[in-house]
């Protein structure tokens, strides 16, 4: 059986997360995509192409990917490299204390360039990034004409 898994599965957006697949064949070509949608409705996606080890896992910072987004060993490609379905859109958190941006993270057999909703993904697991730690208060400010936001630790 397949499992992907993400730890720790809620996190600061800052903070490195491990993306492991296991439960694959010695040797199969995998795509493993990264997935959200943003608080205006737009979605971002990567996706990199892996070729499983002996053992039949995956992980991103040990196993160089072999294209898609990027290539090469890189444990944090996935969120790195998130790019708009939509042409010239920024990726942007406004509410930042309330809610954590939901990054949904699938493994599909073979090379996917695209996928439609009939490819079923073999696992999948979401990702909690959060932008602000539990506990810390956020206070306005407003100065003469300075406008912004003190973030206070607890």
């Amino acid at each position: 059986m397949v499992e992907v898994t993400v730890t720790p599965q809620s996190s600061l957006a800052d903070r490195p997360v491990q993306v492991q697949v296991r439960g694959l064949s010695p040797s199969q070509l995998v795509t493993l995509r990264a997935s959200l949608t943003d608080e205006q409705g737009e979605r971002f996606q990567a996706r990199a192409f892996f070729r499983a080890d002996g053992e039949g896992e995956v992980d991103p910072g040990c196993h160089a990917a072999v294209g898609g987004s990027y290539t090469g060993v890189w444990p944090m490609g996935l969120f790195w490299f998130l790019q708009p379905d939509t042409l010239f859109r920024r990726l942007v958190k406004r509410d930042v204390a309330g809610s954590p941006f939901l990054v949904r993270l699938e493994v599909f057999d073979g090379v996917r360039l695209v996928t439609g909703p009939q490819d079923q993904p073999l696992a999948s697991c979401e990702a909690e990034r959060w932008y602000v730690g539990p506990g810390v208060q956020r206070v306005p400010v407003r100065e003469g004409r300075v406008r912004g936001a003190l973030f206070l630790p607890p």
